[in-house]
């Protein structure tokens, strides 16, 4: 198992205005939960970005150590919050755990290959983008993959049908639906009514007046 160590600043300010100026410096604020308690912290952006680095992603064991100090923390990212334009780190909660403790948190569902029903005109629709999971901090991947070259189309992949690492439980419901692939769409066109594309004969001129009677005379 890989332990990453991450240097964090211990803050005293709060609030919208600290924030921003940290930011500016290149500092990520965030709060590292753990024991009833919490600390106020900031790490640099690309510290962050090289403990993320690792084949666990954001779902490292970190060793987390205040900046002067010794002593360790083992925890984990709880969550990241993102720019919703930039897409990059603006806040970060870290949550202190025991190794030999299980933990609960959402793996996202890689699909790999390309399914048989999709080289075919099929359509591939994705229901459940993650599933949440229950394990020792040390067993849990950075996500979970599915091979999917042998789907074809009308078949459905549920919760259950997941390749799941020993050690870990999926606690969603296992007929969730994870994908499926639907049938190619086909557009319906309308036939054009026989009467409407044949000329009708031509008739004979419609007469005036009842059967039998002679045109009057002028």
């Amino acid at each position: 198992m890989e332990r990453v160590k991450l240097v964090v600043k211990e803050r005293s300010e709060t609030g919208t205005r600290a924030v921003r100026r940290l930011r500016r410096d290149g500092l990520i604020p965030g709060v590292l939960y753990g024991a009833g308690k919490s600390a106020a912290v900031a790490v640099e952006a690309h510290a962050l970005r090289e403990a993320m680095s690792t084949g666990a992603g954001r779902h490292a064991v970190l060793d987390v150590v205040f900046e002067g100090k010794k002593r360790a923390h083992t925890a984990i990212i709880q969550d990241l919050e993102l720019d919703k334009v930039k897409h990059t780190i603006v806040h970060i909660d870290l949550h202190e755990i025991h190794l030999n403790e299980p933990i609960e948190t959402k793996l996202s569902v890689h699909l790999e290959g390309m399914a048989k029903g999709v080289k075919v005109g099929g359509l591939l629709d994705i229901v459940t983008h993650e599933v949440t999971v229950r394990g020792l901090p040390v067993d849990i991947p950075e996500h979970l993959s599915m091979s999917i070259e042998d789907i074809d189309i009308g078949d459905v992949v549920r919760v259950r049908d997941l390749v799941v690492p020993e050690g870990l439980t999926v606690l969603d419901d296992p007929e969730e639906t994870v994908f499926h692939i639907e049938p190619p769409r086909v557009l319906e066109v309308e036939e054009v009514a026989e009467e409407e594309a044949v000329p009708a004969a031509a008739g004979e001129p419609e007469l005036v007046g009842k059967a039998g009677e002679e045109p009057a005379a002028e």
